[in-house]
């Protein structure tokens, strides 16, 4: 049995308690070392086979799956943050499937949702914000035309950039192309939830010079959007005192 679990943004005590018990649980572990807090491989019981897929390839990492579960040992394939975001599971799957060997996946804290909890920030403000654009710049792995930082742009939600640290500059140039004033609130958050966070508060002109400043050029999330210092805003329905829900009744001035 494979097990794919989410580590969450950084933090050790941010990944579920059901991903936790099936690290103290599995027989071999195989984690992204280039992003998953080394701290989580405490949890790994005496014994465990510990393998970190920075230096592996697809077949290299289900040549281990193949032989464990053939052993009958349990695996945990342990991705940074949620493994639906930018995990690669979808073709690890695809091969066990291929093989026969049974899986399952168990979400995790994601690094946008740290990003926000850093921040004290709310994505979905009423009045401001109703969709949030989770994408990454084009590099070396391509983007659908539809896709662009200029076509998402044109929708004026918030966006959250992963995988697009390397080039803040280009980034923001792109977006404000496309038509996001030059004054658009930005937030770079590097590390989210990690000893050595750093967040930086700015706008898309100045967010290149400010990332450069910081040392800042990979590990990071871009948030875009005027959600990021957001001053004027609606207040939810959900508590307001003269709109009656399925719980409580309107109350008015009364």
């Amino acid at each position: 049995m494979v097990h794919f679990v989410g580590a969450g943004p950084g933090a050790p005590d941010l990944i579920t308690i059901r991903g936790r018990d099936l690290i103290e649980k599995c027989d071999v572990l195989i984690y992204a070392g280039s992003l998953v807090n080394p701290e989580l491989l405490q949890y790994a019981k005496e014994g465990c086979e510990i393998h970190n897929s920075a230096y592996l390839n697809l077949d290299e990492v289900i040549d281990i799956m193949k032989k464990a579960d053939a052993e009958g040992k349990t695996v945990v394939r342990l991705h940074t943050g949620d493994p639906s975001i930018y995990g690669a599971i979808r073709e690890q799957m695809d091969e066990l499937n291929r093989l026969g060997i049974e899986f399952d996946d168990t979400p995790g804290v994601s690094s946008f949702c740290g990003a926000a909890a850093a921040l004290n920030l709310e994505y979905t403000l009423p009045g401001v914000s109703q969709s949030v654009i989770i994408t990454r710049m084009e590099g070396r792995t391509k983007v659908p035309e539809k896709e662009s930082v200029e076509a998402l742009a044109s929708h004026d939600s918030t966006m959250v950039f992963f995988l697009s640290a390397g080039n803040i500059e280009g980034l923001a140039n792109k977006l404000m192309e496309a038509g996001r004033p030059a004054e658009t609130p930005c937030a770079i958050v590097y590390k989210a939830t990690w000893p050595d966070e750093k967040k930086i508060v700015c706008t898309l002109r100045d967010a290149a010079q400010m990332a450069e400043k910081e040392g800042i050029s990979k590990t990071a999330l871009i948030i875009v959007g005027d959600v990021v210092e957001a001053g004027n805003y609606e207040k939810s329905k959900l508590y307001d005192k003269d709109f009656e829900t399925e719980y409580r009744k309107a109350h008015g001035d009364k």
